[in-house]
């Protein structure tokens, strides 16, 4: 049996997610597991929109995972849950948006073949 995998158009984790630019939020679903992951980046300096900030410490970038709850309606982050992978989740330079953006896909790779083999999170 193979996952299901549902790409969404908004943030899975990170409080300041509102002034992120780069956002991409996938949920993995397969039998009675759902993990969310979700990449943020580009997060607009608060003082300074033209600016950017880092979203972590040395990173402009940085993918989570999170088993999902059912919450308003989706299947949202449980930030209380945090699921571990072994992918690259961080990017230093604000240059590395293709970089992130392939490593999201990597982390969801990696995530699905955990599951499918049975040895998910």
């Amino acid at each position: 049996m193979s996952a299901k995998i549902t790409f969404r158009g908004w943030a899975g984790h990170f409080i300041c997610a509102n002034r992120c630019r780069f956002r991409l939020n996938t949920l993995i679903e397969l039998r009675d597991t759902r993990i969310v992951v979700s990449t943020v980046g580009v997060m607009e300096d608060p003082l300074d929109g033209r600016k950017f900030s880092e979203v972590g410490a040395y990173r402009h970038f940085e993918t989570m995972a999170f088993h999902a709850k059912f919450e308003g309606g989706f299947w949202d982050a449980d930030v209380s849950r945090e699921v571990q992978f072994n992918s690259r989740w961080s990017y230093a330079s604000i240059e590395d948006e293709q970089a992130a953006n392939d490593g999201h896909y990597k982390v969801v790779e990696e995530i699905c073949q955990k599951l499918e083999s049975g040895n998910g999170p």
